[in-house]
């Protein structure tokens, strides 16, 4: 039995002159695995038993005027004329090509007449995978179902996403392309450009030359091309232009013998991707056994012979060895002339010819009760009778591979990462530089045995814009793609602690952002503390003034029974000096950090104490005045004096200002507030006043008693001075209402802490001037002028009145 093998190109048979004529010798290397894989199951009795399988070889041009010459001439006869005389008598089972898909197809017409099963072992083609139009068409290839995602995951492990498209225009290429743009739009990939190959590049060099002008020109330093090996090589032969710095990506159907001519380094191929298979033990060691005298009838192994190994010729067809060396083997060769590593495609071929053992094999036993087999001496009587058991094999390899026949059940392909070294110049050496397995999407790299351009191994960039650095934010450029962007920084109090960030994120409010816009950091606490100068300075003001205060009432109560503190009524005195004392202590209700109840008692205390000592000063100016009108005829004003009226005006006051608090405490009352924008990097602790209404009314409250005891002093000012303190509450009253006139202002233009300050300052202020101006002179009176505080002293003095 025999099995056809039809080969794209492999050398031409027909040409007789050696000089300017190139041959492809790795191809040859196919031919080599498909005797290497017959040999060795001709050399299995378990396989074919009493049975030999042979080939014969044919070459396949690609050209679609001169496809079907030799397919012609295998099936009718060199001289027969198609279709005219029978088909001539052939052993043959099956037919083993590597053409092209659009080839491929063709030819499968042809066979398809004869029912003859055709397997391919070139790449995979989707479109050769309809059995209605190709029932006996089988593909060795994986599928490259993977390979997209492969071809992404290599550009997102680099951190490119500028990327050019170069795609065969063909029925490949429009397979490809819709998943190569798919899977980069979801990984946010940009396409720079985008070009379709035309399939006939030599008819279309202006298409061709404004594809090398749209690659020169772009920002793009990557592009991935995917194309046949014919539709490559036509554009890469058309027009020789530079290409310089730039990274191709390819897969697997280019030949790297098809460059040798192009301008060395100007069309750098750095990573290529290719299926992943086993080593086949024994096939590098078949291969160093091989020579013209193992197989005599070898034309194209005596023509490698002929021209790397100085072998002499006497006639143009018949050669001599006498002058080659005797242990020559293809070892010898460059590995850009003869690569004896196994090639994918010979693989594939390998396990064709075993697919097809496989289906004799189980065929054979199918029928082996039946007598046609042996009356024809073990002859297959008809090609298509092995359609049905080669459809369905499924066996491993002696690699220990599974093969799959079924396209349906084929296992995704793996790729192996190749990169081209071609140091030294024309090595052109195939390095595996890592691998991508379809299981879990995993991409394995060795990045520091790359090659990216002759002599340079540091990894090139491609990207439309430049990464935003932390603390910067993308924003999109319009009209562009979407990896086009300008870098913005993050506004006030945002963030970006990483690269490439649509959006800037907020900080919390208890945090900031610092300068760099890169990091959130915990805010300080700022509020008036006892630890700070200002808030030290306040406190031991208000404890000394209370202090003194306290001296003050101790005086006081010491001489109750003088003259000077009977004469200034010496119960609203005490009143008086315990609410000053009060108004000095609830200063340190503003001083330290807030909590629901000093916010709450800040205010409602300090309008209480405040409206207490204002109305005892009230109430004192009105003694006043009444102890001057008594002295005149009528009863009205000594009635008013003896029953102690001007004591109600205490209570009375302070009950309004009481329920005012109360009613600012059941609508609004004050709360713990915090401000993040006041100052940068503190966040700002204060109460807040809650009903501003309701404070200002308590405020408001409080001036209109200041302002009643100021109007009542300043008239009672020139009243007689043995019982006249008037002046001295006329002088504490207008200390008291420039302070809180100076007050309101400040505290509006004052932020954060300080307004708390300038408050507590405010009550300081206008607590120590009704303490100084009503109680200083008295105590210089009692304590330093005894003379001034005694009966007979208040009697001069009112002698010398009248």
């Amino acid at each position: 039995l025999t099995m056809s093998f039809a080969m794209q190109k492999l050398c031409n048979f027909r040409q007789r002159r050696l000089d300017g004529y190139r041959f492809i010798f790795k191809n040859y290397q196919m031919v080599l695995a498909l005797a290497f894989a017959i040999e060795e199951i001709n050399k299995n009795s378990d396989v074919l038993d009493n049975m030999t399988l042979g080939f014969d070889i044919y070459n396949m041009d690609f050209r679609a005027w001169s496809a079907f010459e030799n397919p012609f001439i295998w099936l009718s006869g060199q001289y027969n004329i198609p279709n005219y005389s029978c088909l001539r008598e052939s052993k043959s089972v099956a037919v083993l090509t590597r053409t092209s898909g659009t080839t491929s197809a063709q030819i499968g017409q042809l066979l398809e007449l004869y029912k003859f099963p055709q397997v391919t072992f070139g790449p995979f083609d989707p479109i050769l995978s309809d059995h209605s139009q190709f029932p006996s068409l089988y593909q060795m290839a994986p599928k490259d179902t993977s390979l997209a995602i492969a071809t992404v995951s290599l550009m997102l492990h680099f951190s490119w996403n500028w990327v050019g498209l170069l795609i065969s225009m063909d029925e490949k290429g429009l397979w490809i392309l819709p998943q190569l743009r798919d899977e980069m739009s979801k990984n946010e990939v940009c396409v720079a450009f985008e070009e379709m190959i035309p399939g006939s590049v030599f008819t279309e060099m202006s298409k061709i030359i404004g594809i090398y002008n749209q690659i020169n020109t772009s920002s793009a330093n990557v592009f991935i091309i995917f194309g046949d090996t014919e539709t490559i090589a036509d554009l890469m032969y058309s027009v020789p232009l530079l290409i310089k710095g730039k990274v191709c990506i390819m897969n697997s159907q280019w030949d790297l013998t098809r460059k040798r001519d192009f301008v060395l380094g100007s069309f750098h191929v750095p990573l290529i991707f290719s299926h992943h298979h086993s080593d086949i033990s024994g096939f590098q060691d078949f291969l160093r056994t091989v020579n013209p005298s193992k197989y005599p009838g070898d034309y194209f192994l005596a023509r490698l012979w002929l021209l790397h190994f100085n072998c002499s010729d006497s006639e143009i067809d018949c050669l001599t060895w006498e002058n080659c060396p005797q242990n020559a083997s293809l070892e010898w060769l460059p590995g850009q002339v003869f690569d004896m590593a196994m090639s994918e495609e010979s693989y594939n071929i390998y396990n064709a010819v075993y697919a097809v053992a496989q289906a004799l094999h189980e065929m054979l036993f199918h029928h082996t009760e039946e007598p046609p087999l042996r009356n024809r001496k073990g002859m297959v009587s008809s090609p298509a009778q092995l359609h049905p058991f080669l459809k369905h094999i499924e066996f491993n390899n002696p690699a220990g591979e599974q093969v799959i026949m079924d396209e349906k059940r084929k296992p995704e392909a793996e790729y192996d990462i190749v990169n081209i070294w071609n140091i030294p110049k024309g090595l052109d050496l195939k390095v595996k530089v890592g691998m991508f397995s379809p299981h879990g999407q995993q991409l394995f790299l060795s990045e520091d045995m790359i090659e990216w351009t002759i002599g340079t191994t540091a990894t090139l960039h491609s990207v439309c814009s430049e990464s935003c650095g932390p603390g910067f934010r993308k924003s999109p450029q319009e009209g562009k793609a979407a990896c086009c962007f300008d870098c913005i920084s993050c506004p006030e109090n945002e963030i970006a602690n990483g690269t490439e960030r649509n959006q800037c994120v907020k900080c919390p409010d208890h945090q900031y952002a610092n300068t760099e816009r890169n990091q959130c950091l915990i805010r300080a606490e700022s509020f008036l503390a006892f630890g700070d100068a200002l808030g030290m300075i306040l406190a031991c003001m208000a404890l000394c003034f209370s202090m003194i205060t306290a001296v003050v009432l101790g005086v006081f109560v010491k001489y109750k029974d003088t003259p000077t503190v009977k004469a200034n009524n010496r119960t609203l005195s005490y009143i008086l000096l315990i609410s000053l004392i009060s108004c000095f202590l609830c200063s340190f209700l503003f001083i330290g950090r807030p909590n629901p109840v000093t916010c709450i008692l800040q205010q409602t205390a300090f309008g209480i104490v405040f409206t207490v000592a204002i109305s005892t000063v009230l109430a004192k100016t009105v003694t006043v005045v009444l102890a001057f009108k008594a002295t005149s005829p009528g009863r009205t004003m000594r009635w008013l004096l003896v029953s102690g009226a001007p004591n109600f005006i205490i209570p009375i006051c302070t009950l309004i200002q009481m329920t005012l608090c109360g009613l600012w405490l059941g609508i609004n009352p004050p709360f713990i507030d915090i401000d993040t924008h006041l100052e940068h990097g503190q966040i700002i602790i204060l109460c807040n006043k809650g009903s501003l209404t309701a404070f200002y009314c308590v405020l408001g409250y409080l001036a209109s008693l200041a302002l009643a005891s100021f109007t009542v002093a300043f008239l009672a000012r020139n009243l007689p001075d043995t019982f006249n303190e008037a002046k001295f509450l006329t002088f504490s009253m207008l200390v008291f209402c420039s302070v809180w006139l100076t007050f309101l202002p400040a505290y509006h233009s004052a932020k954060g802490k300080v307004m708390v300050a300038v408050e507590v300052f405010s009550i300081l202020a206008s607590s120590a001037g009704l303490l100084v101006c009503i109680f200083f002179p008295k105590c210089y009176s009692i304590l330093l002028r005894p003379d001034r505080n005694s009966l007979h002293s208040f009697k001069n003095k009112a002698n010398v009145k009248k």
